[in-house]
């Protein structure tokens, strides 16, 4: 069956998704994944990748997911796709009357960076089971939207009492002046958040977490926001403007170019 998702390219264990594969993520949702950037076959961070995809594999359905079979999952997926370079998806589902989880891979074309300065628009919404990836979540696709329609690049989630956890689909980090302060708050753990803190500890500047709130604003210099796509700037959330700092820009672009790379 051909896909009609342009530039999409599904396996589902293996093989090419057929219809029948695909009713699979449409009707029966409930799963995890995680997704990243592949370079010539190399992709950062891969080891904490296929970390995540098996503890949330155990944590959702009670089954390991061992990751050399993932990798060698994913490089049949590039192979069958034809690519070098793309983005990928790995998802993790129980198919309905299945005795045990099966894989899935997509592929499609690579992103690239996009470090353009991000608005962000606070909304008052705190992801259940965070640290969890997991697709069709409805309510950030939905203040995503609501933020884009009232002119900003994207939502920040917020816990009540107004305390920032995550972007909606990125990690936010701070820039006090002297660390990188993340938000001590349930949230997912992104892959290039954890590349982030190792680059920065062994350039000597570690980083920390601390309770940050929309009244806490004011107080941090710059902020930036990190997903499997990169790091860029947040110049405003909400009526607060934050200056871009070349310097903490440059400094978390190297942490993260310097993250070690592994082959799919």
């Amino acid at each position: 069956m051909t896909i009609s998702v342009p530039d999409l390219y599904v396996e589902l264990d293996g093989h090419p998704a057929t219809g029948d594969d695909l009713r699979i993520p449409a009707f029966a949702g409930y799963g995890h994944f995680t997704a990243m950037q592949v370079r010539d076959r190399m992709v950062r961070g891969l080891a904490l990748h296929l970390d995540r995809l098996d503890s949330a594999n155990q944590e959702l359905f009670g089954f390991p997911l061992d990751g050399e079979r993932v990798r060698e999952l994913i490089g049949h997926a590039l192979d069958g796709a034809r690519r070098h370079d793309a983005s990928v998806r790995v998802h993790g589902f129980m198919p309905p009357g299945s005795t045990a989880p099966v894989p899935m891979v997509t592929v499609r074309g690579p992103a690239p960076a996009d470090r353009t300065p991000r608005s962000l628009m606070s909304v008052p919404f705190a992801r259940a089971v965070p640290h969890i990836k997991r697709p069709g979540e409805f309510a950030q696709t939905y203040y995503g939207q609501q933020a884009r329609r009232a002119g900003f690049d994207d939502a920040l989630l917020t816990s009540p009492g107004g305390m920032v956890t995550e972007g909606a689909v990125t990690n936010i980090g701070f820039w006090d002046g002297t660390a990188v302060v993340w938000p001590d708050a349930p949230a997912l753990e992104g892959i290039t958040m954890a590349l982030l803190d190792s680059g920065l500890a062994r350039a000597g500047r570690p980083s920390l977490r601390r309770g940050v709130t929309l009244e806490d604003l004011g107080a941090y210099r710059s902020a930036f926001v990190s997903n499997s796509q990169g790091v860029a700037p947040v110049h405003r959330i909400d009526h607060t403007t934050f200056a871009v700092d070349e310097e903490l820009m440059g400094l978390l672009t190297r942490a993260y170019a310097d993250a070690p790379c592994e082959r799919v």
